[in-house]
């Protein structure tokens, strides 16, 4: 599981010349095993999709005419690959060298990436060279296939392949799967088959292609110190390790869900690995310590420190009470740590946007589309050096930028994220348009960056989307990427324009509460402030929820699409939840005094609103502080400012530094606790010893 390093080489002649490969026949071995099959397959039918041309396969070279030749080459890292085009003779020929039959399958996938495709147009760069093995040894992604996510649970066995393929296109090399039973519904109105029998598609798809699959299998039993309840597990666990035709390796978390002493899970996995390798002799079992306490990581460490040899690796995930490099450093080196980054969820999450505004937390939500290219490269980069590779814990397709940025900086650490972007917008959206799509989800990710009502940038990103709608043919329309990123550019454009509205809506507000008229100051909060051209961009929204549902079933919507909560990626269902304190302000109407002095402490005192990030002036920042929402809205009669808050992790405290107080001075402290978990005891201290209560 060690990560092999090899240098990108890339030789590209200035001002090359595009090949022509209208022509082309693709070359196979004659004795080609079934990963080189499907790669030629891969080629075939991704240049027909997109060129209305149809390659033949051959089993030698003709040695005249264009051709692509796909062979394994001499021996070298694993999964490696040499790629060549050159113009010999005016003979158009572009050679893959596999250093084994991964490497022949990730060298076509980068072709595919390269190459110039249009409607009869197929072109790639001449005189260009590479040597070429990935750097992380385990480049993968959860796909689970149940009722939470918002799409996957409606695929179908040919939408599966098709998105496997593509995932191994940018270099993926395992998918993790996730069994019939675990914290989710037993069944969804959407599933085409059930889930064990999806389940075994999914592996006899990723086998073909030569791709590792994994299992996340969740040890969810009441008491696994009973006999009686080990023994049901073995035998639940077995049936699907039968069934399936591929296993490499079975990861099994610590919590999140499922809550075992560390002992008694140890031991139920030795057990589970005996009855693995029955069906899957070399695959490898993995465990988590998520949602340990510091007894139990203890424990943990200590049953490590034995060493079973039946353990392969530990996985680092979302809710482990140490940081990476503090696991790292406490797990015997004899055992890989693999990483479990979460790339899916942008609050209440391993890696929340940071300082989000409340506005799109309230509406866009947990599972929103969320490409966050230069973020994820950033976390990649941060953690890599701990790790022998990834799988990223995935809800559905909302994340599929992410996925893509990942894999390939899996592949080359250094590789420049707005090229990977390119390529990504070249294979799934235009050639022709393809660097404009890609500083399109750039734009994306800055929408989200600071407060929403000051960010330019986001009208900005939604005309060069919009300039591209103009432009797009119908086969760029009906590309599902396209559609997502086109929701997510309308949904924040008309959010912010929302916003906009109602902050001005507010202050009309209490600018007739100066005045004395209540009246007045009513009339104005119930007053509807979109505009025409706002309420156009909503319409749009939701012609592109339903173009996504058509498209790849996802489901944005409750009532719509029979999505299982909102909360799952059904935003469109939040996307009129107000944005102001119009609910607020209406209650306490007659209160005049108390609505204008709100935030007003005095004179001598101070107000901060931890949640917001530009009015916490006196936080003294934390590693693991960060802003986080509570489950108050204000369209059910809470403050805005209640919605949002600061948070830390693991019992770490949050600190505030004033300074300048008057001691002799007696001074009063107002508190609205926020936060996610509103059971969870609270301590406040001033001076660190001085308990208020």
């Amino acid at each position: 599981m060690r990560a092999v390093g090899l240098a990108l080489c890339i030789i590209v002649q200035a001002n090359a010349q595009l090949l022509d490969f209208k022509n082309a026949v693709i070359v196979l071995p004659v004795h080609a095993r079934v990963p080189l099959h499907k790669a030629a397959q891969m080629l075939a039918e991704e240049i027909e999709k997109r060129t209305q041309l149809r390659l033949k396969t051959v089993a030698a070279d003709p040695g005249e005419g264009a051709a692509f030749v796909l062979r394994l080459g001499s021996s070298g890292p694993a999964e490696g690959f040499g790629f060549v085009s050159s113009n010999p003779g005016e003979r158009p020929v572009a050679t893959i060298m596999g250093n084994d039959d991964r490497g022949v399958v990730f060298g076509t996938g980068y072709l595919l990436r390269q190459l110039h495709m249009g409607r009869q147009r197929l072109e790639l760069d001449s005189s260009r060279q590479m040597s070429t093995a990935p750097t992380v040894s385990i480049r993968g992604h959860q796909l689970g296939y149940r009722p939470k996510t918002n799409s996957y649970d409606g695929w179908t066995v040919p939408l599966w392949e098709q998105y496997i393929r593509e995932l191994a296109i940018f270099g993926t090399n395992t998918i993790e799967l996730i069994p019939p039973r675990s914290d989710d519904a037993k069944d969804s109105p959407h599933f085409p088959l059930p889930p064990l029998e999806m389940m075994v598609e999914q592996s006899r798809i990723a086998a073909e292609y030569g791709l590792n699959v994994s299992i996340w299998y969740p040890a969810m039993d009441r008491d696994y110190s009973n006999p009686e309840i080990v023994e049901f597990a073995i035998k639940e666990w077995a049936e699907v390790f039968r069934r399936l035709p591929r296993i490499d390796a079975v990861f099994v978390p610590g919590g999140d869900p499922g809550h075992t002493e560390p002992k008694y899970l140890l031991a139920l996995l030795e057990k589970q690995t005996a009855s693995l390798h029955r069906y899957h002799p070399k695959a490898q079992m993995w465990v988590s310590p998520q949602s340990f306490s510091k007894e139990w990581m203890a424990e943990f460490y200590g049953l490590l420190k034995t060493e079973p040899a039946w353990l392969s690796g530990v996985v680092y995930g979302p809710q482990t009470m140490y940081s990476l490099p503090e696991v790292r450093a406490a797990v015997p080196a004899r055992y890989p740590i693999r990483f479990y980054p979460d790339i899916t969820h942008s609050m209440h999450s391993q890696f929340p946007v940071p300082d989000w505004d409340a506005a799109y937390a309230l509406t866009e939500g947990r599972e929103g589309i969320n490409p966050r290219p230069l973020g994820e490269a950033s976390i990649f980069r941060r953690y890599r050096p701990y790790t022998a590779g990834f799988v990223t814990y995935s809800e559905g397709c909302n994340d599929d930028v992410n996925k893509m940025i990942w894999s390939t900086l899996g592949w080359n650490p250094d590789a420049d994220i707005k090229t990977i972007l390119t390529e990504y917008g070249r294979l799934f959206v235009s050639d022709e348009w393809a660097d404009q799509f890609a500083v399109g989800l750039l734009g994306l990710e800055r929408n989200w960056s600071g407060p929403l009502l000051h960010n330019d940038g986001v009208a900005k990103t939604l005309e060069q989307f919009q300039e591209l709608e103009r432009e797009a043919t119908p086969q760029m329309r009906l590309s599902w990427r396209f559609q997502q990123a086109l929701y997510r550019a309308y949904y924040d454009g008309f959010l912010r324009a929302r916003l906009i509205a109602e902050t001005d809506q507010e202050e009309n507000a209490l600018a007739e509460l100066r005045r004395g008229n209540i009246a007045a100051a009513e009339a104005v909060l119930d007053f509807d402030v979109r505009t025409d051209k706002v309420r156009e961009l909503r319409a749009r929204v939701f012609e592109l929820a339903e173009a996504l549902f058509q498209s790849i079933r996802m489901q944005l919507s409750v009532k719509r699409y029979k999505a299982i909560a909102i909360d799952r990626g059904a935003n469109l269902d939040a996307i009129d939840r107000d944005l102001n304190d119009r609910v607020w302000l209406k209650s306490h109407i007659h209160n005049v005094s108390e609505i204008l002095n709100w935030t007003n402490p005095g004179e001598g005192g101070f107000y901060d609103d931890l949640g917001n990030a530009g009015r916490q002036p006196h936080l003294v920042p934390g590693e693991s502080t960060l802003i986080g929402f509570a489950d108050r809205r204000p369209d059910q009669g809470s403050r805005v400012s209640w919605f949002n808050d600061a948070e830390s992790l693991f019992d770490e405290p949050l600190r505030m530094r004033y300074s300048g107080l008057d001691p002799q001075a007696r001074y009063k402290v107002r508190v609205v606790y926020g936060g996610d978990m509103v059971k969870v005891p609270v301590r406040l201290a001033a001076n660190g010893n001085i308990e208020i209560h």
